[in-house]
């Protein structure tokens, strides 16, 4: 009397002939056979008696059992239900290799130093080693293994895989797309919400640097890949010019203090300004419009200063709004550098992956914005560490900061200065043909790198639209080349029909990412989609 047998994993345990007869009534079910539970018991029943009378030598093992139902339904003419039975087996075999799978590399994720662990230093801007760090590897793992066995095609599963293909970012498949190119002029106009909070339009360069760091860290939440600001230097210019007007009202009302008895200097100061900025339609800033600062003297004497005095309060304040504001522009560029190398995103165990475009924007701000970045950036972290992030992208353009003739070429200078001992920032030419063919002369139209090398430009669908800001990519997948040469031994008209085969199978995997991604709301991107940042 059969009593026992050997599990896949060794160990002996009870024999159980319903179970036989149990997996046969469900393969009939299958292959939709009119056989009853019956006809199920009298097949497990003669797979016990091959048993009994010797078919396995020894303590049978569930492999050998299995073999024995299979050559039984056969036998008994149920050649359906047989392959029924076998793909049966195969899909039960495929769901312990998974469970499987997924034990061990939850033990690896858990026991594991990242030093020792390549999936837990898969991703170089996450530390696996602390509680939150590890508890994202295991929800990434986790998901990728759910994603192969019950959510992608087998076809586009088993290439993945097996080598032929990666599909990256599997973790995030049915979640969100990869990378944005934020556009922070937008953004910042109004204000902005994080779905936590909403936040008042900065007045501020710190504010705005502050600010342009949280949409960063804001936007990494809603996807899985790097996020790149496209208009730093036009973004935070303005930033820059609040702060200049400002300083300067502050700096007339002290000059108005020591130089002259006009009573209440700073409302005077705020009051008289307000009313210049509303009848010449212009601001105090760093390039001073003639008019305007006629106009600060003008209303100076009228309040009883001499027309000496009223000049050198006006000159005063020019010189000293102007040196103040450079110095808050280094510090914030200072503070975002730091920021962007130490602020936390997706539960608090990944530094946001992060990378500015700047370089063309001549006004004096934006050269504030941009002068004070590479200072920033070159004086390095707390101790004198090259900053990782943000990757720095600075765009090169005749006529703009090329030449020694051109308006921003000093930059350009200290740009590569820069770039020798930091590595960053990196060098985009808008003058490439590839990137001088959508250049319109405006900002929108500049091309825009990421850290991982992505440009997105090209408008098939909208040729009318080939603009940077608010484009990004959806998914990517990379097809193993050097596979296909291998395969291909030298032919090259080989190569290319195996290649040929592997993009129609890629473009089928990303066709149906796309479907799973459409089917997304707004709600599932709070500030991505919210917002308007795409």
């Amino acid at each position: 009397m059969l009593k026992t047998i050997i599990k896949r994993d060794g160990r002996t345990a009870e024999f159980h002939p319903q179970k036989i007869a149990d997996a046969v009534e469900k393969s009939f079910q299958a292959c939709a056979a009119m056989q009853d539970r019956a006809t199920a018991e009298q097949i497990a029943a003669t797979v016990v008696e091959k048993l009994e009378s010797g078919a396995i030598e020894g303590t049978p093992t569930v492999e050998g059992v299995q073999d024995l139902v299979e050559e039984t339904l056969i036998e008994s003419g149920f050649v359906q239900t047989a392959k029924a039975y076998i793909l049966y087996r195969a899909e039960r075999s495929r769901v312990r290799d998974v469970n499987s799978r997924l034990i061990q590399t939850l033990k690896d994720i858990t026991f594991s130093k990242a030093a020792d662990s390549d999936m837990k230093r898969e991703n170089a801007n996450i530390d696996a080693d602390t509680a939150m760090g590890t508890m994202l590897k295991y929800g990434s793992e986790s998901a990728k293994q759910f994603y192969e066995m019950c959510v992608i095609d087998p076809r586009y599963a088993k290439a993945h895989r097996e080598g032929d293909i990666h599909i990256h970012d599997m973790d995030f498949y049915t979640l969100t797309t990869t990378c944005c190119q934020i556009e922070l002029r937008k953004l910042f106009k109004g204000g902005f919400s994080t779905g936590h909070g909403v936040l008042r339009e900065p007045n501020d360069i710190s504010s705005y640097a502050a600010l342009a760091c949280i949409a960063i860290q804001s936007n990494q939440n809603d996807q899985h890949g790097g996020q790149s600001v496209c208009d730093f230097d036009y973004g935070l210019a303005v930033g820059v010019r609040k702060t200049f007007r400002r300083l300067f009202k502050k700096h007339i009302a002290e000059g108005i203090d020591l130089l002259t008895d006009i009573a209440d200097d700073r409302d005077f100061a705020e009051k008289t300004l307000a009313r210049i900025e509303e009848e010449t339609g212009t601001i105090a800033s760093l390039e001073m419009d003639a008019d305007f600062r006629a106009a600060v003297v003008a209303a100076l004497v009228e309040a009883g200063a001499d027309e000496a005095t009223a000049d050198r309060i006006v000159a005063y304040a020019e010189k000293n709004a102007s040196r103040d504001t450079d110095r808050q522009t280094f510090q914030a560029m200072e503070a975002l550098v730091h920021n962007l190398n130490t602020m936390h995103s997706r539960a608090g165990a990944q530094t946001p992956f992060s990378s500015v475009n700047y370089g063309m924007d001549t006004s004096p701000e934006g050269r504030m914005v941009i002068k004070n970045m590479l200072l920033a950036t070159e004086e390095g972290l707390g101790s004198g560490e090259t900053p990782i992030f943000p990757v720095q992208i600075f765009r090169v353009k005749e006529g703009v900061n090329y030449n020694p003739e051109d308006p921003n070429y000093d930059l350009f200078k200290l740009a590569m200065h820069c770039s020798a001992k930091r590595l960053f920032p990196n060098f985009s030419f808008l003058d490439a043909p590839f990137n001088a063919q959508y250049y319109k002369g405006t900002p929108e139209t500049e091309i825009a790198y990421m850290g991982c090398r992505t440009r997105v430009m090209g408008n098939v669908y909208d040729p009318d639209r080939e603009v940077t800001p608010g484009r990004g990519n959806l998914s990517f997948t990379s097809i193993n080349l050097p596979r296909l040469a291998i395969r291909a031994k030298g032919d090259i008209d080989l190569f290319f029909d195996l290649l040929d085969s592997k993009l129609q199978l890629v473009t089928g995997q990303l066709d149906e990412r796309f479907e799973i991604q459409a089917r997304k709301h707004v709600y599932n991107a709070p500030f991505l989609m919210g917002q308007g940042v795409w």
